[in-house]
């Protein structure tokens, strides 16, 4: 599940499902909102570091577990207005809503809701054989957990359509290349705390200044973004394309797609 704990005023957030590759279950989602909220009422925390248990990042959703109370489904896409984040949009942007700077650790396979989450964070330190991929379009689906907000200040519009549309796995050096990542590193995590022992010799408030002026330099229509994830997933999940999208991803053959709708 989720680990939290702080250490020299770095609050180190696990992600612990080792024997699934971290994928994220609906507890893990409710587990992240909390954390983030606990982080943001510290005022002792000056970094945050995202972390996966073992060799893997995360490989993002756990379709099996969630599928299997549609209720969960119905808890992670609710909000209360269009715009605003839903629960599966907090475990993203909740990052970019504090004022700390935020570091995620990628090793191993960082897919899907993984990618989202690590998108969320303002660096991304990625060892060199790490594998990334926003996989949602494998399962007849679209990116909806808020890293739309975020994407348009690190990739070219073209690039981020064509990421999100093969949803193919990429390596560290592809995705340093597109501006996807900050850094490769063998070490990523050894070098995270070195590039925060390097903040802390900086004001908090400076650093949470810049962080709020460089979000703003790359503003983008935030409430008009979160609502057309929310409703595109939503009709999505009742077109009669994703189940065929999903029996494809599971191996079945002679898979042929119906018609788009109008979109």
């Amino acid at each position: 599940m989720i680990n939290f704990e702080t250490q020299q005023a770095i609050a180190f957030v696990t992600l612990s499902r080792k024997d699934k590759q971290n994928a994220l279950n609906f507890v893990m989602f409710k587990q992240l909102t909390s954390v983030i909220k606990k982080i943001k009422k510290d005022p002792t925390i000056r970094a945050v570091v995202i972390q996966g248990d073992g060799e893997n990042f995360c490989a993002g959703l756990d379709v099996a577990a969630v599928m299997k109370s549609p209720i969960n489904i119905a808890k992670l896409l609710f909000k209360w207005l269009p715009g605003n984040c839903n629960l599966a949009q907090q475990v993203v942007l909740g990052w970019q809503s504090l004022s700390v700077p935020v570091f995620a650790v990628v090793q191993g396979n960082c897919f899907g809701g993984g990618l989202q989450i690590a998108i969320g964070a303002d660096y991304r330190i990625v060892h060199p054989d790490a594998k990334l991929a926003i996989m949602e379009a494998r399962w007849g689906l679209c990116p909806d957990m808020g890293a739309n907000v975020v994407l348009p200040g690190l990739l070219k519009h073209d690039d981020a359509m064509w990421l999100a549309s093969h949803a193919d796995p990429i390596s560290a050096d592809k995705a340093l290349q597109l501006g996807l990542i900050t850094e490769i590193n063998a070490d990523p995590k050894q070098r995270c705390l070195a590039m925060i022992n390097t903040l802390l010799a900086r004001s908090p408030d400076t650093l949470a200044a810049i962080k709020r002026v460089t979000q703003q330099s790359f503003n983008t229509p935030r409430r008009q973004i979160l609502a057309k994830e929310t409703i595109s997933q939503i009709r999505l999940l009742i077109n009669s394309n994703t189940k065929k999208a999903i029996a494809k991803a599971k191996g079945a053959d002679n898979i042929e797609y119906q018609n788009s709708k109008r979109w």
